[in-house]
């Protein structure tokens, strides 16, 4: 962790503890304001509280020219990717996609989709639907390990960040809490319920919250869609292709546009923003990651559309390498940020629930 940044959210945190006029706009202000002295582990678990949506910046008197010189969404923003990058597993991978990130995500999926097209040349003679380019057995062994490894990752980064930031006991209701205020975008509606300023300072907008709604929600329902055809298939023996009305196909199909909704949108709010009011360096590396998302609902769309043509032979490849890329580069992209927020809303949530 750098200690630079960590001590200039510090001085910039305990300024607004003494001002507290942002009281209540989201849930950092009433973490910071519990305290009265501020560790690295409080900096870096307020950084991962925070959803940088801006307007306490844009409310704040203390801000440039002033000689406080405050910008709380960037010094939180810097602790927050440079706690990631710190608590990653391997930690040399990580700082890598910030550097390079749209150059890593589109080489990683050219090349799965190579890897797929080569290892396709041994299809099955009988098979069905995508199951005449790939078989499923193949599919599982490729698969499996690229969703398990990436799990495991994580599991071991967010085992750091939750000791790092004195995380001690949480209950059910504290992780129920947190799944509510995430599903919910909470901490994007701003201080009054008017959305916040993320792409114009003069400008209350849901915008960005609806955005994120649509990502998460349609990446949700792509994973049910997944988990319903395993289930399909080794509960009921049931075999792909699967038709339109079946539960795959309701909610994959649903999940895929939302997801292309949702990521351009997030894409085109972060094209309007400030990027002096996020992490500059990390600005590269979080397109790459909303990209490649949208690059893995659309083409999952359009190989659907395409099934019984031959342009599967080609579209398949693509889809599944982008599949992989995203999974594989997880635990290093922007979608780690979820996970992290959550493991941040539920000790919160604990702290709430301690203190009243």
């Amino acid at each position: 962790m750098s200690s630079d940044l960590i001590q200039e959210a510090r001085r910039q945190a305990e300024i607004c503890n003494a001002c507290r006029y942002c009281e209540g706009y989201c849930s950092v202000f009433p973490a910071l304001h519990a305290e009265r002295a501020f560790s690295d582990g409080d900096i870096v678990q307020l950084a991962n509280l925070c959803h940088n949506c801006r307007g306490c910046y844009y409310a704040c008197q203390y801000t440039a020219p002033h000689e406080f010189d405050l910008n709380l969404p960037r010094a939180l923003a810097e602790v927050r990717h440079d706690s990631w990058k710190s608590f990653v597993w391997p930690r040399r991978v990580g700082a890598l996609f910030d550097r390079s990130g749209v150059s890593i995500a589109c080489g990683t999926v050219v090349a799965f989709a190579v890897l797929v097209a080569l290892v396709s040349g041994f299809r099955p003679e009988d098979g069905e639907g995508f199951y005449a380019h790939m078989s499923h057995g193949l599919m599982v062994a490729i698969f499996a390990p690229a969703f398990l490894l990436p799990l495991l990752a994580m599991a071991v980064s967010l085992r750091s960040y939750w000791r790092y930031v004195g995380g001690g006991r949480i209950v059910a209701a504290d992780i129920v809490e947190a799944l509510r205020s995430a599903g919910r975008m909470r901490d994007l509606e701003g201080g009054h319920g008017d959305g916040c300023n993320f792409e114009d300072s003069d400008r209350f907008s849901h915008s960005r919250r609806h955005a994120h709604q649509a990502t998460l929600w349609g990446f949700l329902l792509c994973f049910g869609s997944t988990v319903s055809g395993t289930v399909l298939h080794y509960g009921f023996g049931l075999e792909a292709p699967y038709g339109l009305f079946s539960l795959p196909k309701l909610l994959g199909v649903p999940g895929g546009l939302l997801l292309c909704a949702g990521t351009a949108a997030l894409i085109w709010l972060k094209l309007r923003a400030d990027p002096e009011l996020g992490a500059p360096a990390a600005w590269g590396g979080d397109m790459a990651f909303a990209q490649l998302l949208f690059l893995v609902g659309a083409s999952g769309l359009v190989l659907f559309a395409a099934t019984g043509t031959t342009a599967v032979a080609w579209l398949l490849p693509l889809h599944l390498g982008s599949v992989l890329a995203f999974f594989l580069l997880t635990p290093y992209s922007k979608m780690v940020h979820g996970f992290y927020r959550l493991t941040a809303l539920a000790k919160d949530a604990s702290r709430r629930r301690i203190e009243n």
